[in-house]
């Protein structure tokens, strides 16, 4: 996969799962958590929306993610809406900006999040995976570790999963500075890899 092509595309769904998903349910009183689904990724609350590889599916019919991110919430039936007054973070793109998503950068980030959903669920049976709109990973929290997937961003390029405790870790396993980090294309056996990193996690309080 084209490391250019898959930046633009984690970037347009970012900007997708900000300003057309979780924004709106936001507004509507649903807060801004969302959660993975075949394909991609859809809301918990009103607006029922979903993204399905390079489409968004509305309760009335599916949409491609081509034009502006107003255009597309408009042609939906909804108001974009950013989320800068929730948190700080977030894709930093413009209701104005234009989606450009590639079907097979898509269906890889789609895939990796569907890795990270099914393991996330393996890991902690009793959580609830949940997609966060503002750095764009999914992720359940246990015992003071975040565990989860993230599409790529910055630092990693790539599709990763990820331990961070909550408290600096010491040994070869941790290998970046909030914990530790797998490159999905590297890495068969998520669980394993979560698994791993709760077993070694120490916490000196």
């Amino acid at each position: 996969m084209d490391e250019r092509s898959l930046a633009v595309t984690r970037r347009s769904l970012h900007g997708v799962a900000e300003l057309v998903l979780a924004g709106p349910q936001y507004r509507s009183g649903g807060g801004i958590r969302l959660r993975v689904v075949p394909g991609g990724f859809a809301t918990l609350a009103d607006p029922g929306v979903r993204v399905d590889g390079d489409r968004l599916v509305t309760p009335t019919g599916a949409l491609p993610l081509t034009g502006t991110y107003g255009e597309l919430a408009a042609a939906a039936g909804l108001e974009v809406s950013p989320l800068d007054d929730v948190y700080s973070g977030g894709p930093g793109v413009l209701p104005a900006d234009e989606l450009k998503v590639d079907p097979a950068a898509t269906r890889l980030l789609a895939d990796a999040f569907a890795r990270g959903d099914a393991a996330l669920r393996q890991l902690a049976p009793d959580a609830t995976p949940v997609l966060w709109p503002e750095h764009f990973d999914v992720g359940v929290t246990g015992g003071k570790v975040n565990y989860g997937v993230s599409p790529g961003d910055d630092a990693i390029p790539e599709p990763y999963a990820y331990v961070g405790p909550w408290t600096p870790q010491t040994g070869e396993f941790w290998n970046v500075s909030f914990g530790a980090a797998r490159l999905l294309a590297e890495l068969p056996d998520v669980l394993a890899f979560f698994q791993k990193g709760r077993a070694l996690v120490t916490d000196p309080e």
